[in-house]
């Protein structure tokens, strides 16, 4: 009989069969977290970040903003530790982020500092000046191509510009991998503007693949639709059945979270939504069960969740917990809880 020994170590899985031979494998895992209006107190020139300097409404100085870092720091560090508690996450996409010099900010914060925890982030058009980055770990990931696809209005009207997709393309594990940080359009535009982004990315994905047909390509962000809305399920082609997954689809595996589990990652009304989402091209799938980890393979998912992001009384008991709230600062972290997937990869 075979038996078959799991130990989590510091970034990888070893695997031993008892009568098989020994095989070993690397586990790395990819998150994404909204992190909720992550300004500094210094006005961005031709930026609408008035809202966020001292004198504006929510008073935001250089207290709040270093309580706010060294939260959401906290938040990041322990991104996969459920299986890679050594390690965390490999890398990781953020949304509403307003600068480089944010950025900076966020991974000198002692937990990401000990870890060399590193970013990519390019400035975009968005008039409040809320953009996506990826931080990522050198010792895991590396960075070799890095550009921000814009998002384009076919009405071509540059008043409503707004976030565009960030995309990082480098090594990990030695396989080509591309990630695609998205912030789509709010859910104060219709559907139709989620579903152009859906279908830009998706062309995005297209062009990069038929460039290199091994590339692994993730596709994270804050959606702001669930997993079967129209801009994820039809525009961007986000499958809900791993044995449906076509060539030029993706893969979601948050469908049945929500779904059959009734969980997501921010509460509106009492309900949750589920509008962080991280989906992926079919060679990251082992749809046909061949066992071959030869290359990068999508393994587990989970959305991260700490007693401590949740308010714990009041009217809004059980929603996360925010860093504002009805005006009233709560020292907490964002309206929105982060998402991770597992990957492994055979050892040779």
């Amino acid at each position: 009989m075979k038996r078959l020994f799991i130990v989590v170590g510091l970034c990888a899985v070893l695997l031993t069969a008892v009568s098989a031979q020994e095989k070993k494998f690397g586990m790395y895992a990819v998150g994404f977290y909204n992190q909720e209006n992550l300004f500094d107190t210094i006005h961005d020139e031709g930026k609408n970040d008035y809202e966020y300097l001292p004198d504006g409404a929510m008073k935001w100085n250089g207290m709040k903003y270093f309580a706010k870092l060294k939260n959401m720091a906290s938040v990041l560090a322990e991104m996969g530790r459920d299986k890679l508690p050594n390690a965390g996450a490999a890398v990781i996409g953020v949304s509403e982020v307003e600068n480089s010099r944010v950025m900076a900010d966020l991974v000198e914060q002692p937990p990401l500092k000990e870890r060399g925890m590193q970013f990519v982030h390019i400035e975009g058009p968005d008039k409040r000046g809320v953009d996506c980055a990826l931080i990522y770990n050198p010792r895991f990931f590396t960075p070799e191509k890095s550009f921000l696809q814009p998002y384009i209005y076919e009405e071509e009207n540059s008043e409503y510009a707004t976030r565009g997709f960030l995309t990082v393309q480098g090594k990990m594990a030695g396989d080509d991998v591309t990630f695609i940080v998205c912030h789509w359009p709010s859910r104060a535009a219709v559907s139709y503007y989620r579903e152009l982004g859906g279908r830009q990315v998706r062309a995005l994905k297209d062009s990069i693949c038929a460039a290199n047909p091994d590339m692994k390509v993730f596709i994270m962000g804050d959606m702001n639709d669930d997993p079967f809305d129209p801009s994820m399920a039809k525009a961007l082609g986000a499958k809900r059945d791993i044995r449906k997954v076509g060539k030029s689809d993706l893969y979601n595996p948050w469908w049945n979270v929500l779904k059959k589990e009734g969980r997501g990652t921010l509460m509106y009304d009492g309900k949750w939504n589920l509008f962080d989402q991280i989906v992926m091209t079919p060679n990251l799938l082992d749809a046909e069960g061949k066992k071959d980890y030869s290359s990068l393979k999508y393994f587990k998912h989970e959305i991260f969740s700490r007693n401590y992001l949740f308010q714990d009384e009041g009217r809004y008991k059980g929603n996360t917990k925010r860093t504002h709230a009805g005006g009233v600062w709560l020292n907490g972290y964002s309206d929105h809880l982060p998402v991770v997937v597992y990957l492994v990869k055979e050892i040779k």
